[in-house]
């Protein structure tokens, strides 16, 4: 036939061959981050050496009805209206260069069968890595204080960090901003109605929300305490592939970052 021996030997790149497979394994992935798009789903494909374009990937999730993502209301969490000091926002253009420039605090709310009850966060924004949390019924000062000593214990903060948060009065409040000031914290807070300012938490709580809380029907504040912990510890911090860091999870990330031991410049020098 005087074909080139090459093509009798030629091997195709795209090692998923049966659309089953593929199927099967999208939907296993969609099981375990119910959150994800085609884009990730492509990635993590990707980084289990399944290398198919995220056109098919994205035709099948769209036949198999695998796009749509629930909507819930909103519920407001910020009280600024109080007679604390107001400060201002330190990280408008900041370049976070490394863990421990950055962390961010916010609150949301969770569903239960007799109400809600609150989790406050904090997220180190170099790796968007949520290292501090709390859960209680009440949105108060105490909850968010709960979230801010866990990391505060786990990693030890050099001076200087810059804490950026919303104006409501839990992050305004004595107790909270007496707190940071024991630590050396630079204190930042967001715009007035601005959410953009503080998106990557807000970020954080949609993943939250769209990837566990929605697809849960909690009973009670134990049911929250169980679930939340694990997904945010074992499924965002740990497995969840995020774009903005290359597609990587947050403990990887920064696993990566302290391998390269890399001379980073801090936060506070490029806010300069």
């Amino acid at each position: 036939m005087k074909l080139p021996r090459s093509t009798y030997y030629h091997q195709p790149k795209n090692n998923v061959t049966d659309d089953s497979e593929l199927i099967a394994l999208i939907e296993a992935i969609i099981e375990e981050f119910p959150g994800y798009g085609y884009r990730r789903v492509t990635r993590e494909l990707h980084r289990r050496n399944k290398i198919v374009n995220h056109k098919k990937i994205l035709r099948i999730m769209r036949e198999r009805g695998l796009t749509k993502k629930p909507k819930r209301r909103w519920i407001k969490t910020t009280d600024s209206r109080h007679t604390h000091r107001i400060y201002p926002n330190l990280i408008k253009n900041l370049v976070v260069t490394a863990p421990n420039q950055v962390w961010t605090a916010d609150i949301t709310y969770i569903g239960i069968r007799s109400g809600f009850v609150y989790l406050a966060v904090i997220l180190d924004l170099f790796a968007r890595r949520a290292i501090g949390y709390s859960i209680s019924r009440n949105i108060d000062t105490a909850l968010c204080l709960a979230a801010l000593t866990m990391p505060i214990a786990h990693r030890k903060p050099p001076k200087g960090v810059i804490h950026h948060s919303d104006r409501g009065v839990q992050y305004a409040s004595h107790d909270y901003i007496a707190t940071l000031h024991q630590y050396s914290f630079l204190i930042s807070m967001s715009r007035k109605g601005n959410p953009y300012d503080n998106a990557t938490t807000e970020s954080f709580f949609k993943t939250l929300k769209v990837e566990e809380v929605y697809l849960w029907e909690y009973r009670t504040l134990e049911d929250v305490q169980i679930r939340l912990p694990f997904f945010i510890q074992e499924v965002y911090n740990r497995k969840r592939l995020h774009s903005s860091l290359g597609y990587r999870p947050p403990v990887e990330f920064e696993k990566l970052f302290y391998q390269n031991q890399k001379p980073w410049p801090t936060a506070l020098s490029q806010s300069v």
